[in-house]
């Protein structure tokens, strides 16, 4: 049992540099920067970060959130990001230990944490995310499973986004406007990879469930149409799924 925590503790500890990595990746790629050129720097005075000033969630405690030369407020979404996926790391290891349910929450976790940089900012999920996360799945199904597995699942992944498709044109007749955006349907293609048919189809039932309070919030504060990102929604349904392993196969026996 002492090295199962020593091990979580290990890989909170991963979570959090791949965090401060993702928020990089979520910031960069929206605006077509490079992720390596320049280094990390304050927003506001251009200081070049020092190595110190970049240890994830120390440095943001130790400096009180602020930059360590002009003093600006750095803003707290880059601490709760790194938690976040440091705590989803660890829950990762915890529930499954070094296994393929691992490695498939590992991916979906970054994944996720990615795109709720990216979306929430930018309402943008870069393709070379998408495409990357989709790729490394079924490269991961292919060499826990075999190629009967990839392949099925990539038929899957093909069938989700079909599905979502169709949802947005749907939408787009009913509501007269853009309904989905092409990051959330390119998305679906991922969450089909990753998870069974049936889950597919209740990540998009899940997603809307809790996507739902946050626009009702948005509705009522402003009276107005607010554009909420929902790219992020999509993958925490999928995410709870892997997580959870819910299995939704009793849905067809139901009335049989």
């Amino acid at each position: 049992m002492e090295i199962k925590y020593y091990l979580t503790f290990v890989m909170f500890v991963f979570g959090l540099i791949f965090g401060s990595f993702f928020n990089v990746v979520g910031w960069r790629l929206p605006q077509g920067l490079s992720l390596v050129k320049p280094g990390s720097f304050c927003p506001k005075c251009k200081h070049r970060l020092k190595w110190y000033e970049l240890i994830p969630l120390f440095s943001y405690l130790i400096q009180g959130g602020k930059c360590r030369k002009c003093g600006a407020k750095i803003a707290p979404f880059y601490f709760i990001i790194e938690l976040t996926t440091g705590v989803l790391f660890a829950l990762s290891y915890w529930l499954f230990g070094f296994s393929f349910d691992f490695a498939l929450a590992i991916l979906a976790s970054s994944f996720f944490v990615i795109v709720v940089v990216s979306d929430t900012n930018y309402l943008v999920i870069p393709d070379e995310v998408t495409l990357f996360f989709s790729i490394a799945v079924i490269f991961l199904r292919f060499i826990f499973n075999g190629i009967k597995d990839a392949l099925i699942f990539f038929g899957y992944g093909v069938g989700a986004f079909i599905v979502m498709y169709l949802l947005m044109l749907l939408g787009n007749a009913l509501f007269k406007k853009e309904s989905l955006g092409g990051g959330d349907i390119k998305l679906m293609f991922f969450v089909g990879c990753a998870v069974e048919p049936l889950a597919s189809l209740f990540t998009l039932f899940l997603s809307s469930v809790i996507a739902l309070p946050l626009s009702l919030f948005l509705y009522f504060k402003s009276k107005e149409d607010n554009v909420i990102p929902y790219g992020p929604f999509i993958l925490l349904a999928a995410l709870i799924i892997i997580l959870f392993r819910l299995d939704l196969s009793f849905l067809l026996k139901f009335g049989a």
